[in-house]
This record gives structure tokens, C-alpha cells and sequence, in this order.
């Protein structure tokens, strides 16, 4: 059967292993066991996006709590990071998010957040895994008054949207902004447009009719290109595309062009440094965040420090370290002062802050970081090996590295869920990278066909 947890939960085709409700169901029962406070009320929180198995995966989770005297607590379509703050804010001994991000409808996942609204330790997931695969807890059940109950949380959207509201300065309002607003038919489509109207801005929204079936379907983050178009012809202030389950947000100015994570950081970057705010000196981002960054954040005087790829690792860094802000190219922004978690309508809220303080639009403000051309290729193989064991790859890779003559940077992973490998070149040369990321890519596929 192999693991059950991977870098970002358990994930799958809806349905089919490991996503069925019959695992769900040892899932909740797992939760419910290991997280039971020693005296009083055990309560689980379990959110999910709009997926049409949400419905087959709460029911066998909620089942799975009864049944070792856990109550559930549910409360339907809500953000993933909607979740960790409302499992710490409701007192739950944890919190569990059935969705599977930016994936297709036809995939589901679960998420588990601990007490404290941070995703779980490598050793509780494999705690959890172990009494799952080994039907450890199969067996173990309460009896009589001790069965567990499940309640629907009928203020929960209006908890999160508040405290989304107090993460924006109470001097500041929205009013004269016009926003356009894609929900991608996901988690986010009734408290997004929500928080930004209430603020006071005129929101153009678009992806807020779910059926099920269409989560991510051609909008959202993965797909910014519709919002550009709308912020072009409507004349807004600015684009903000989410991607399913909200912990991600793609920005777009007001010309239609793109601004990422990475732009994100370096403009929330300044800003927290000049008003005293930015903890450790330092930005945390994975390896894929672009030099640009990093060039920027150091003529701030500020480092850049760089995780594996995953928000769940650039969270441990953060935390390890002491610094308040992080996040990933791909959109997951993690202000640590506001949230445990990326937060896209979070993000959003602090970039709509500065541009508010600074009266810019944000084509001017993006403007801070120059980015550096990047090249992603991906090559797929029969077999994986570490890179340091393809043969020539290791020459390879070092005489482009000699060319980029420090102006530039070569990115080989293994992906952690294909047969493939993920490569990137980053340089000053488009063209010479675009050749040099192809010529690291026919080198894999020669060597390992």
C-alpha cells in the first residue's frame, strides 16, 4: 500500500486508494485517539472545499471521531487556512481539511492541522500512518454516552471573515478600489468577495458558482490569465485569482500583468522593515523563488533563506528562526504574525494595505524586484535516481554554472510523486537558459531510458 502521507497530507483520485471512506474513517479515528485532551470535551474541526467527494469523505471522518467518543464540529466549504485558524480560535484539539488545492475535481485529500493550527510533525503523521495501515485503532471504540456527536458550526464563515478584517489596518479602508475576484468555484466563493466588500471595495467576481464539478477548472490561480483580461477590461485596481482551497493567491496589477509570490514578498518585505515590523532580518522561500528576489532583499540589507519546495518548509523554517515572512513563488504567502498557514485572501489584504499607505498602483510597486528570465522543463524517465547518481550530469551541470559565472542558478529535483524530473535555469540569457535547461533535460532522458 505504501505511505499514506506525502508533503502536503494524504492525497489521491476520489474513490479510489487512498481516498475512500473507509480509510477516512480509521483517519478520524486515529485523530480522535491521539488527540484527546485528558479530561473534558474532545473536539475536531473538519472543513473541506467544494468538491463533490467532500461529501463521501466528511461523513466517514465525522463517523470515524464518534466512534472513539470525539465530537466533530463541521463546518462545510471554508479556505484551508480558514480551518487552522478556527481550530485554535474554537479550542479544538485539531483540525482537519478535506481538499486536494489546485488538483482537478476528481482528486480529494485530507490535511490535518494540530491544536495549535500548524500542519503536523513528520512523527505525528507517522503515528497516525502507522495505526491506519496496521488497524491498530480499528478495534478501539467507546460505548454508550461516551459516543461522540457531530455539529454543524453555523458562524464559522463569519469568525474567519472577521478576523481577516483585523489583520487590515482599522485607519484603512478599501473604498475607491475595484478588485477583480476569481474563486476558482472553491473553497473561498462566499467569504473572499465578502471581506473585500465589507472593507469597502467594488468587487467584480468571478468563479463563485460551484457545482462540484469545476473546482479549478479554467480560473483561479492556475489560470490568472482570465482575471488579466477582466482587470484590462473593466479598468480595476488590481486582479486576485485563489486557487481551490484559498491557501494561494496569484495578484494582477492594473495592466494585466502577472504579480507572484515572489513580488509579493519583496514589496510586504520593505514595507515591514521600515515600519519596524520584519522579524530576523530575513525573507524565508523554497528554491524555486527567483534571483530577483533575493537580489532585491539584499539591497535592502535583508537575507533570503531558501527551503526545500513545499510551504510546509518553509513554515519549520520560519518558526525555527524566528522570522514573520515567507512563502513560495507559486503564491502560498505566510505572514506568521497573522496566521499559522498560507492565507491568500490574507496576502492579498496586507498587499492592498501598502498599496493603500503608499497611494501607488501596484505596477509601481511591483516594479521593486527585476526578475531574472527562469526556464522550468520537466523530462520524464523509467527510473529515478538521485541526480548526484546520473551519470555526466554532475560535468554538465557545472561547466553551465562556470557560463553563469554567478549571474544564475541550475535546479534539479526529482518530483516527489512522478517518474520525472523538475529542471530549472535561471541566468540573465533567456535564450542561452532556455538552450541549457533543454540540453540538462536530453542529457536525463538519454542517460536513464
Amino acid at each position: 500500500m505504501g505511505r499514506l502521507f506525502g508533503t502536503d497530507g494524504i492525497r489521491g483520485q476520489a474513490n479510489e486508494w487512498p481516498m475512500i471512506p473507509e480509510l477516512a474513517l480509521l483517519v478520524g479515528r486515529a485523530v480522535g485517539y491521539l488527540f484527546r485532551n485528558k479530561e473534558g470535551r474532545h473536539r475536531v474541526l473538519i472543513g473541506k472545499d467544494t468538491r463533490l467527494s467532500g461529501y463521501l469523505l466528511e461523513n466517514a471522518l465525522a463517523s470515524g471521531l464518534c466512534s472513539v467518543g470525539a465530537e466533530a464540529l463541521l463546518v462545510g466549504p471554508l479556505p484551508t487556512p480558514a480551518i487552522a485558524f478556527l481550530t485554535t480560535d474554537m479550542r479544538c484539539d485539531a483540525g482537519v481539511v478535506i481538499s486536494a488545492s489546485h488538483n482537478p475535481y476528481h482528486d480529494n485529500g485530507i490535511k490535518i492541522f494540530g491544536r495549535d493550527g500548524f500542519k503536523l510533525s513528520d512523527e505525528l503523521e507517522a503515528q497516525i500512518e502507522d495505526m491506519v495501515l496496521n488497524k491498530t485503532i480499528a478495534d478501539f471504540r467507546v460505548k454508550n454516552d461516551e459516543i461522540g456527536r457531530a455539529y454543524r458550526i453555523e458562524d464559522a464563515q463569519g469568525r474567519y471573515i472577521v478576523h481577516l478584517k483585523n489583520t487590515f489596518p482599522k485607519e484603512l479602508s478599501l473604498e475607491g478600489i475595484t478588485i477583480v475576484l476569481d474563486c476558482a468555484h472553491g473553497a473561498a466563493y462566499r467569504v473572499a468577495p465578502a471581506v473585500f466588500e465589507e472593507l469597502g471595495a467594488r468587487v467584480i467576481k468571478l468563479g463563485v458558482s460551484p457545482n462540484g464539478l469545476n473546482i479549478n477548472e479554467n480560473c483561479g490561480a492556475l489560470y490568472p490569465e482570465h482575471v488579466s483580461r477582466v482587470v484590462r477590461e473593466q479598468g480595476a485596481d488590481l486582479g486576485i485569482a485563489l486557487d481551490g482551497d484559498a491557501d494561494r493567491v496569484i495578484v494582477v496589477d492594473e495592466k494585466g500583468e502577472i504579480v507572484d509570490g515572489d513580488q509579493v514578498m519583496a514589496i510586504c518585505a520593505r514595507e515591514m522593515k521600515e515600519a519596524g515590523t520584519l522579524r530576523g532580518g530575513a525573507v524565508v522561500a523554497t528554491v524555486m523563488s527567483n534571483m530577483g528576489l533575493e537580489k532585491t532583499l539584499q539591497e535592502m540589507g535583508l537575507r533570503l533563506i531558501r527551503t526545500k519546495v513545499g510551504d510546509r518548509f518553509v513554515v519549520e523554517e520560519m518558526r525555527r528562526g524566528g522570522y514573520n515572512l515567507g512563502g513560495e513563488q507559486s503564491g502560498h504567502i505566510i505572514f506568521l504574525d497573522h496566521a499559522t498557514t498560507g492565507d491568500g485572501i490574507l496576502a492579498a489584504l496586507q498587499l492592498l494595505a501598502v498599496m493603500k499607505r503608499r497611494q501607488k498602483p501596484l505596477s509601481e510597486l511591483a516594479a521593486l524586484m527585476e526578475k531574472f528570465p527562469q526556464v522550468l522543463v520537466n523530462v520524464k524517465v523509467r527510473e529515478k535516481k538521485p541526480p548526484e547518481e546520473i551519470p555526466g550530469l554532475a560535468r554538465l551541470v557545472q561547466k553551465i554554472e562556470e557560463e553563469l559565472a554567478g549571474q544564475g542558478r541550475v535546479l534539479i529535483r526529482p518530483s516527489g510523486t512522478e517518474p520525472k524530473y523538475r529542471i530549472m535555469v535561471e541566468g540573465t540569457d533567456y535564450e542561452k537558459i532556455r538552450t541549457w535547461a533543454q540540453e540538462i533535460a536530453d542529457h536525463i532522458a538519454q542517460t536513464l531510458s
